[in-house]
């Protein structure tokens, strides 16, 4: 499937909704996703005040299953994904063996030998090669299910209810997972999101992702864009892979050892012990700007360490970010400067989240 006019872009399964909706469209990843609708501000705050869907079809999809789904996923995952039950739901990451992030995911166990696996989308080719060359080692199928599932998210505050009104049973709670109807289409139900608030994903047919999104919109969700998903995770400290993390990066420094079980043998956890054992010399922490200005990802810390994601903070109407420091700046409140475009920019460390809202953190 490829984009309209030669672009060889994938569009998403519902791109007809949102070019009627008036979204400015943008490549990414090798998709062509909208960027924005009426604007990043009122979106952002649709999602913290009430309720705002994402078309996230860009997406992948893995579905891992048979007799060694289990312990293959032990070795791939970061995480025990022996905790995981039928019916629920695990973030994780895929390492090197030197320990870097090679990917981070989110894992749904289906069935006692069945898991569906989420891949970030620039990831997701990578991602595939690497679980499937490791699969051969294990009684296990891993299957590329990215053409098979369109993906909305739908959160806010207000989301839970409207969701709810068109289905056919409860929702799943928080990090559980479950298959029903929603607007008369067979789906998955993930009890997950990216922005900090609650809030449900959706895993859908492609052939029917249309009539749920209109259902979901007529009900009074309203309609987000991916730049409105940015500032949101970033005021919720979640990381974005290939600024935040990367192969460079292990999960120690990232701040993501808490979904690191060494002892679970997956592939990097010597290297990953080391660092946790030894420490690191950088640490990736929040800030925010001191006075007017922002900062962006590439922008130098004077004296050291490097900022990776930054952006205004629609819900504080300040400069917000993340960077990587040396470990012995890294202090609540600790304060440092911001090259920035010629400029220098004063910047505090700040804790996580950098904002919090009244629903539950994702």
């Amino acid at each position: 499937m490829t984009g309209s006019g030669g672009s060889g872009l994938t569009p998403s399964p519902i791109a007809d909704r949102h070019l009627r909706a008036g979204a400015k469209m943008t490549p990414f990843a090798g998709w062509e996703m909208p960027i924005q609708y009426a604007g990043i501000g009122a979106e952002h705050e649709a999602v913290r005040t009430d309720a705002g869907i994402f078309d996230v079809s860009h997406m992948g999809q893995l579905v891992i299953e048979g007799s060694d789904a289990l312990p293959f996923l032990q070795r791939m995952l970061s995480n025990d994904v022996s905790k995981l039950e039928v019916g629920g739901a695990q973030y994780g990451l895929t390492c090197g063996t030197d320990g870097g992030v090679v990917d981070d995911l989110f894992t749904y166990r289906l069935g006692e030998s069945r898991y569906l696996t989420v891949t970030n989308a620039g990831n997701h080719r990578k991602d595939l090669s690497h679980f499937s060359g490791v699969a051969r080692k294990f009684d296990v199928t891993v299957t590329d299910a990215v053409a098979a599932f369109a993906m909305f998210a739908v959160q806010g505050p207000h989301a839970r209810t409207l969701v709810d009104r068109l289905a056919d049973e409860p929702l799943p709670p928080r990090m559980r997972v479950r298959q029903m109807t929603l607007a008369g289409a067979e789906l998955i139900v993930c009890g997950t999101g990216y922005t900090g608030e609650d809030g449900v994903e959706l895993l859908i047919d492609p052939q029917v992702a249309g009539q749920v999104w209109d259902a979901l919109v007529e009900a009074g969700v309203r309609p987000a864009g991916l730049g409105a998903r940015d500032t949101l995770r970033l005021e919720a400290c979640f990381h974005l892979y290939g600024n935040d993390m990367d192969e460079s990066r292990n999960p120690i420094e990232a701040g993501l050892g808490w979904c690191c079980k060494e002892d679970t043998g997956f592939i990097g956890a010597d290297s990953v012990r080391r660092a946790r054992e030894l420490g690191t010399d950088e640490l990736l922490v929040p800030f925010r700007i001191q006075g007017r200005g922002i900062a962006r990802s590439g922008d130098q810390v004077i004296g050291g360490g490097t900022v990776t994601s930054g952006t205004m903070s629609p819900s504080l109407g300040i400069g917000i970010g993340m960077a990587y420091l040396p470990r012995d700046r890294t202090g609540e409140g600790e304060p440092f400067q911001i090259s920035v475009r010629g400029k220098t920019r004063s910047a505090e460390v700040a804790s996580k989240p950098l904002y919090t809202s009244g629903g539950a953190q994702s």
